[in-house]
């Protein structure tokens, strides 16, 4: 695994994430440049380095393969530089979409319009050679297949982003503990684990929305409700970045039902705080692709779910046919007010009904587990190297 050394991150490491890593994998650390360069992002800073020690793992025979995932994008021009000088066969996954069409123009000369003029110009040449394109949705790939007719042919394979359920073996053997909320505060506690997406305020505001109708209708469940967003903010490491406290305090919801911490925890901590909960929140996008891998611990938490999702995220279906809670769904913006008694009335009856684990069938999210994944992906490898 080629990455960059901890000290040359803007932002915080998470340094716990290695423990959950085999004690055998080799990690190589690159240079790059300094924190302080006026290009912060690490693709760019780290590009040199990177080159340089593939070129001579690539000398040395060291590597059949070069596997490429973005964020950040501009690795995967490594990719297409190897192939050309080695003919070592590469594949970019992509997690994200990296060309991106805003229906609100960013500023002419915002880093926002810098960065899509260079997506639309470095992709063309990225994807040129690549032997194969993953992603964890096939809407994904679409985009870039339709501006690349050549890759047509190209094999694909889609994994979306799984989950090992021994993460929380590990989150228990080290003795962390929930520090966001007392677990015998005799309160519900909710809990939204993750970034705030783009088009996810719409989605956010109807939950609003319904807190406030049981707020009038229910006040007694209402008062037993917390709900804690958790690395919600507007960057990793900004603890006043608050994205969610703004709309709670429109509401009238803020430090009485409602909680933010914007900045990111580590990883452990996170499946700690979803253990020690009473429910997870799971608020999806207005776009149609988006397919969280949050569920994935939310799911294995072994806690009720209350899923607000639109009617294509493949999400839907594994959270409703497993009964891992209440899930509600929307076709577009408009449907979102309709759902407003719906989610009223989920979220009274997950705080006050008992939920059963053992009513959840968590055998059909084995395909999405680590070992399941890493072995559809290692198939689509074979192929190709063994076949070149």
């Amino acid at each position: 695994m080629l990455t960059v050394d901890p000290k040359f991150y803007k932002e915080n490491v998470d340094t716990e994430l290695e423990k959950l890593l085999p004690a055998d994998l080799r990690i190589i650390r690159t240079k790059a440049l300094d924190r302080s360069f006026l290009i912060g992002d690490i693709g760019i800073r780290c590009f040199y380095w990177h080159w340089l020690k593939l070129r001579r793992l690539a000398k040395n025979k060291e590597i059949d393969f070069v596997f490429i995932s973005l964020f950040p994008a501009y690795s995967t021009l490594l990719g297409r530089l190897i192939y050309q000088e080695f003919r070592i066969p590469y594949a970019i996954d992509y997690q994200d979409p990296w060309v991106m069409y805003h229906t609100k123009k960013p500023f002419i000369f915002s880093k926002a319009r810098i960065s899509a003029w260079l997506a639309q110009f470095l992709e063309p040449f990225a994807v040129k050679k690549v032997s194969l394109l993953s992603s964890v949705a096939d809407s994904y790939l679409q985009g870039v297949v339709s501006r690349n007719s050549h890759l047509q042919q190209c094999p694909k394979v889609i994994i979306p982003i799984g989950f090992d359920p021994v993460d929380f073996d590990s989150a228990s053997k080290l003795n962390k503990e929930a520090y966001f909320f007392n677990p015998q505060d005799k309160k519900f506690n909710f809990i939204y684990a993750g970034a705030m997406l783009p088009y996810g305020y719409a989605v956010l505001e109807l939950f609003f929305q319904s807190l406030v109708r049981l707020r009038e209708n229910k006040p007694c469940i209402f008062d037993k409700i917390k709900v804690y967003f958790i690395g919600t903010g507007k960057s990793p490491d900004d603890k006043e970045g608050y994205n969610v406290r703004p709309m709670a305090q429109k509401y009238g919801l803020y430090e009485n039902a409602v909680y933010e911490y914007p900045a990111r925890i580590p990883y452990l901590d996170v499946l700690v705080h979803l253990k020690a909960s009473d429910a997870v929140l799971v608020l999806g996008s207005t776009e149609e692709h988006y397919a969280p891998s949050k569920i994935f611990p939310a799911v294995f938490s072994k806690k009720p779910i209350l899923a607000i999702l639109h009617e294509k995220s493949p999400a839907l279906r594994l959270l409703r046919e497993s009964n891992a809670g209440r899930v509600l769904s929307f076709s577009g913006d408009t449907e979102l007010n309709n759902l407003i008694p719906q989610t009223a009335a989920a979220l009274e009856d997950i705080t006050t009904l008992h939920f059963n684990e053992n009513k959840v069938n968590y055998s059909i999210f084995n395909e999405f587990r680590a070992e399941a994944a890493a072995g559809k992906f290692a198939a689509a490898l074979d192929k190709i190297v063994l076949n070149k």
